[in-house]
């Protein structure tokens, strides 16, 4: 019995909210336009009551729609699939005024008619699932829980059911049983894939849709509309109900939820009212909240002090006497600001941490739990009015908060400029105009420090490194001159290392000198190192100006003309640095830091510059640098493979172009499944339908070309030449060349099919007059504002691909104003 009217209540269930779901919204006129047919509440006084159960089914069922989804995308994946332009769903079910066809994610890009009707079908199955859950939502709120029980056998009363997703829990085993079949039974009987075979929500059940074509798209068009707008509804719903504990109702309704536990809170005020947006409250833990809003008081009012601390000195100026008469330390030496800390003597620390100490013991650490937060008696800041107490906490709250953003603004430009206020000229103390006239600040970038070096403003350190910087530029000229010398001058006569043998004219020229250098000459090498450094000081900057030893050729006893020598060096040494690491790159890269390329007998790069496929103009060209390493085998197996990419590539775009010349083959490509050449449409489209046995074959013959012709051929011939001589000859130099125009050619054909592919899926063909493109959304703004020659319409990022002229528009009229 129970099982019985259990089932006699899903099936009036799902009736009663078919029925209403169907009765939302409907179409109009052919405009589009949408009216009101019947408000919720008398679709709602029409159907009978829902129970519990149907309460459930209906929260849960989008869940099993999902996997009804997932089940008919599998069974259509292998489906063969019939490539159009974008166009083509313009005026499908669904298409309605005022948003038209809207896609912006791209899912009908392909023009798939199957997938678009499949998709369409499945948004008609979860519109309807949301409208009998939306209707599962609204419908006890309004008639009442059904009366009896749900399950007798579990003493389990439909009155005993809480609205919404609480529900979801006390819904027996029996009852997700029932609904799972249910399931099944609506998918099976519907069939997974009846889109294919009529109109996708059309099962024959005439009151939602209908006899007439036109009635039938015009109930179904509104069944759409209806089941978009219950899927958001269900989803708010969703939301709402577990974040509130209720779905709908007046917001006084919400007692359980947690949001209200602190709405009445000290610190909720207008404008803002309750704002919690990181979500500390979401637990409705009322002690945690009383505890941070104390800590928020405590912050508050030290943020304050701090703000009048900073402020009040300028203002008054320091207090008369001794800040500490034992250290001498007076008001008066204590500087504003973050300079202050670092005067303040031990004793000092100590007596701030004292006081801090009292007034955390005195209130409590946790007077939260026992009293008002912030109220420790004290009446000035708070009152015995209990109202009137609120009222000075929260605005001491709300000028706490400020007082916090104003300190850390305050700390902030402090930090940087020295000051926390005030004119720049006044910033005579900040870090940042220390530098703006030292040595190498010039023009035209003036001072320059991206990476912050100088941001702490130490004078001391800032010399070091300049001081550095010009023996580096020195190091780099030297270095420079040295690489250039031996070339323009030619090598020193006699032996740079008489008892090694070694003359000056066996040492090459830039980083290839380094392994001529004997032991002796590093021990050289290091000694002047030594001696410059500890002749120069290595904290020379301390005592004078960096890079000045007294050398007054390189500098000046006129402070004037020194400072303009030692500029000019350092960006002089600059430009060196960046020559030197320009140098040391492509001598590392070529064996060479200049001259003609000819001379670069030593370059990796030289291993390829007559192989197979380095043609002029370009010559040999590899700017990723895959041949950097001078693999001679590596490089002859990717030409190999390169040969194989553009046969191929040759093979695919004459394969697009022969059909639509000499059109079809006459006959069957496969008599089995009667599949004639006539029925292969050119392009991509071709492929979905290549039959079974005609991938095995194209499989067969890549296997045997791989096979026959061998994985390694490059490793013991001519990449690409297999003996078949009409592709090369038996003549070495015509090989050459006959492979060498068939590399350029491949090179073409795989650009040409990337091209053929790119315009056959955007276009839904991939060649041919342009007139011809009418399905194309390419089309829809050729003739619009700003489309002039000799551009004419360009797109090239496909911001238009969607075909949508309202879109369009709107953005030809923001360029407008931008322009």
């Amino acid at each position: 019995m129970a099982s019985n009217s259990r089932s006699t209540a899903a099936a009036t269930a799902g009736v009663a909210a078919l029925l209403g779901g169907a009765a939302f919204v409907t179409p109009t006129t052919s405009s589009g336009h949408l009216r009101a047919a019947k408000t919720v509440s008398s679709a709602s006084a029409a159907a009978p009551p829902l129970s519990a159960s149907m309460e459930a089914s209906a929260t849960m069922a989008v869940a099993g729609a999902a996997l009804a989804a997932c089940l008919g995308r599998k069974a259509t994946a292998a489906n063969s699939k019939h490539l159009v332009a974008l166009a083509a769903f313009e005026s499908e079910l669904g298409v309605q005024a005022p948003v038209g066809f809207w896609d912006p994610v791209g899912f009908t890009s392909d023009g798939d008619v199957a997938t678009f009707k499949r998709r369409r079908s499945v948004e008609l199955k979860h519109g309807r699932i949301s409208m009998m859950a939306a209707m599962g939502y609204i419908t006890p709120e309004i008639t009442g829980k059904l009366p009896g029980f749900l399950s007798p056998s579990a003493g389990l009363k439909f009155a005993d059911i809480p609205n919404g997703l609480a529900a979801v829990s006390k819904v027996p085993v029996a009852g997700w049983a029932q609904i799972a079949a249910y399931f099944g039974f609506v998918e099976f009987s519907g069939g997974f894939e009846d889109y294919k075979t009529g109109t996708p929500g059309d099962y024959g059940f005439k009151v939602l849709t209908s006899s007439d074509p036109e009635e039938k798209t015009k109930k179904l068009s509104a069944e759409l509309a209806n089941g978009r707008l219950a899927m958001m509804a269900i989803i708010g719903m969703f939301f709402q109900d577990g974040l509130t504990g209720s779905a709908w109702g007046d917001w006084a309704n919400y007692t359980a939820s947690p949001l209200r536990a602190f709405e009445s809170e000290l610190g909720v005020q207008a404008p803002v009212g309750f704002w919690d947006p990181v979500g500390f409250t979401s637990d409705g833990d009322v002690s945690t909240f009383k505890r941070r809003r104390s800590v928020e008081l405590k912050h508050g009012r030290i943020s304050m002090m701090a703000a009048m601390g900073y402020i009040t000195p300028e203002i008054t100026g320091k207090l008369p006497g001794f800040l500490s008469p034992s250290a001498g330390l007076k008001f008066a030496d204590i500087p504003n600001g973050l300079a202050a800390v670092s005067k303040v003597p031990v004793a000092g620390w100590a007596q701030i941490a004292a006081y801090f100490g009292f007034v955390e013991f005195s209130g409590g650490f946790e007077d939260y739990k026992t009293g008002t937060p912030g109220d420790y008696g004290f009446k000035v800041l708070t009152s015995s009015d209990p109202e009137e107490k609120t009222k000075k906490l929260s605005a001491e709250l709300a000028n706490g908060r400020l007082a916090m953003m104003a300190i850390i603004g305050m700390f902030f430009q402090d930090g940087l400029t020295g000051s926390a206020w005030g004119d720049w000229a006044n910033y005579t103390a900040s870090p940042l105009r220390a530098f703006e006239s030292e040595l190498g600040v010039q023009a035209p970038v003036g001072f320059w420090d991206p990476v912050g070096f100088t941001s702490d403003g130490d004078v001391s350190t800032f010399k070091r490194r300049r001081s550095v910087e010009l023996k580096h530029g020195r190091i780099s000229m030297m270095a420079a001159m040295g690489y250039i010398t031996p070339e323009i001058t030619g090598k020193l006569p006699g032996f740079l290392s008489p008892s090694a043998g070694l003359k000056f004219a066996d040492i090459p020229n830039g980083l290839a000198a380094v392994s001529k250098v004997p032991v002796a000459g590093w021990a050289q090498i290091a000694a002047y190192f030594g001696f410059v450094e500890f002749s120069g000081g290595f904290e020379d900057y301390k005592t004078g100006t960096p890079g000045d030893y007294g050398f007054k050729v390189l500098t000046s006893s006129d402070p004037e003309e020194k400072t303009k020598k030692l500029s000019a060096e350092l960006a002089n040494g600059r430009l060196a640095m960046m020559a030197i690491i320009g140098m040391f790159f492509q001598d590392g890269l070529t064996g060479s830091a200049w001259g003609d390329w000819a001379n670069y007998t030593a370059s990796p790069l030289r291993a390829f510059e007559s192989e197979l496929g380095v043609q002029a103009p370009v010559g040999f060209w590899d700017p990723v640098g895959f041949t950097s390493d001078g693999d001679v085998s590596t490089f002859k197996r990717r030409r190999s493979v390169e040969l194989k990419h553009g046969r191929i590539s040759m093979m695919a775009a004459m394969g697009y172009i022969t059909p639509e010349i000499t059109g079809k083959l006459p006959g069957f490509l496969s008599p089995s499944a009667g599949l004639k050449f006539a029925d292969i449409p050119n392009g991509l489209a071709a492929v979905s339908k290549v039959p079974v046995a005609g991938w095995a074959q194209i499989a067969a013959y890549f296997g045997f070309v791989e096979f026959s012709g061998g994985f390694e051929d490059y490793k013991t011939g001519t990449p690409g030449d297999y003996g078949f001589k009409v592709l090369t000859s038996s003549d070495p130099e015509e090989k050459t060349k006959k492979l060498s125009a068939e590399l350029a050619n491949g090179r073409l054909a795989m650009m040409a099919i990337i091209g053929m592919f790119f315009q056959d899926g955007l276009t839904g063909s991939a060649w041919g007059d342009w007139a011809n493109y009418t399905a194309s959304p390419l089309r829809a703004f050729e003739s619009e504002l700003g489309v002039q020659a000799p551009v004419g319409f360009w797109d090239p990022v496909g911001f238009t691909s969607d075909g949508d002229v309202s879109t369009f528009k709107r953005r030809r009229s923001v360029e407008l104003k931008h322009g």
